[in-house]
């Protein structure tokens, strides 16, 4: 089932905002409506949140994104359509029914951090658990637990005033862990911070993510962050959703010139990765072929190496032209004496800026392997170096090394 479902959502402010909603589905631009004395701040917009993934709104100031967020947990209603948590229609529940989705679906973390000044590190982090009714000792339990998972061990007994702005955001991180909830929003959540705190925050929720699987649902002005974070992207601008995509798709199939602009300065060898760039073996060999059909293959492609594989395509090394002639002079009927298993491989989320290390250190090319062992593919050292002009294309003029 999807976690977050959002349907055809509008919010409009000011006058007249049912008409507006209706100008806007009829096709009036934003400008239009804000004449007639309306203010659209989110346009009719539908996506899906997938259970424990990372999904990121991002958008300038004034892109909607904030209010949208709000719609997710109730607390603006939409003027019009649907928000969809676990199945349930919030949008059209009582005050009571909302508050137990609230208190047991989603929790939030605010960019201010909000904690209650007057209460420990420890009453803040169980703070939702107070406000539930569960009992003490086994909320300041939860508490611990999760204070540990956010590095705050030993720090309970302290009070907001003595930590530091990234310790205070690791105490609102660990009061939503101690809700339980399985959906976590997300708003501005690590924009208050310095560059170097913000890091930290943003390796803190990936590894937490790792471990926990949240669906968070996260909201950035910062494209970086953004990248970095999501397994998917939605960017907003004037209210309305103008491309839903991964990293990659967004880089490189940008929906239209706004987006194209927004993109332009990315990094791109910290987001395109080695799946991206991948291309099939010229020559696997299964572990089950002798060394004749290994040195026919490798004549036939005119190659000094080839991929071993086993019959589920788990990579088990390489073999050489040398030692394949070797093998059949010797009439040997297996493979196994004579493969390498001491491989160059890298995962296929690996970011290109990684890889070119591994790259100019094998003389073959880099073996692409899953989770599961399987061989994916291979990146050929000039198709790497083909990425990369392609990199370079992509970037304005003034950021291309010459």
């Amino acid at each position: 089932m999807t976690a977050v479902r959002a349907e055809g959502l509008f919010k409009v402010f000011g006058r007249g905002a049912d008409d507006a909603v209706q100008r806007l589905r009829d096709g009036a631009s934003r400008a239009d409506v804000v004449a007639q004395g309306a203010t659209p701040a989110v346009i009719d917009a539908s996506f899906e949140v997938q259970p424990g993934e990372i999904f990121v709104v991002m958008g300038l100031s004034g892109s909607g994104k904030s209010t949208l967020i709000r719609m997710l947990n109730g607390l603006w209603e939409p003027t019009a359509g649907h928000v969809y948590v676990d199945g349930v229609d919030i949008s059209g529940i009582d005050a009571g029914e909302l508050r137990r989705v609230r208190q047991q679906k989603i929790s939030m973390v605010f960019q201010h951090f909000a904690l209650l000044p007057h209460r420990t590190v420890a009453e803040n982090a169980a703070y939702a658990l107070d406000i539930q009714g569960v009992p003490k000792d086994e909320r300041r339990a939860k508490a611990a637990e999760a204070l540990e998972l956010v590095g705050l061990r030993g720090w309970e007994d302290r009070y907001p005033a003595q930590l530091s702005g990234g310790m205070q955001q690791r105490v609102g991180l660990a009061r939503a862990l101690t809700a339980g909830s399985d959906i976590m929003l997300m708003d501005e959540a690590f924009s208050a911070l310095d560059p170097l705190i913000r890091r930290e925050m943003q390796d803190q929720l990936l590894e937490l993510q790792a471990s926990l699987g949240k669906t968070v649902v996260f909201i950035t002005h910062d494209l970086n962050e953004a990248m970095r974070l999501g397994d998917r992207i939605a960017v907003m601008r004037d209210g309305r959703i103008v491309q839903v995509g991964t990293a990659e798709e967004v880089l490189r199939d940008p929906a239209n010139d706004y987006v194209a602009q927004f993109v332009a300065d990315v990094d791109r060898t910290r987001v395109l990765t080695a799946s991206s760039v991948m291309v099939p073996a010229q020559l696997e060999v299964n572990i089950s072929a002798g060394p004749r059909v290994a040195l026919h293959g490798m004549r036939d492609k005119q190659l000094s190496a080839a991929f071993v594989v086993a019959r589920d395509r788990k990579l088990r090394g390489v073999v050489r032209d040398d030692d394949v002639v070797a093998a059949v002079n010797r009439g040997d009927s297996t493979l196994e004496s004579i493969i390498v298993s001491d491989v160059a491989s890298v995962h296929p989320d690996t970011v290109l800026a990684e890889l070119f290390a591994p790259s100019a250190e094998s003389v073959l090319p880099l073996a692409v392997v899953g989770d599961d062992g399987r061989l994916l593919g291979v990146i050929p050292r000039v198709t790497l170096l083909t990425a990369m002009a392609s990199v370079a294309e992509a970037l304005p003029e003034a950021e291309v090394v010459r």
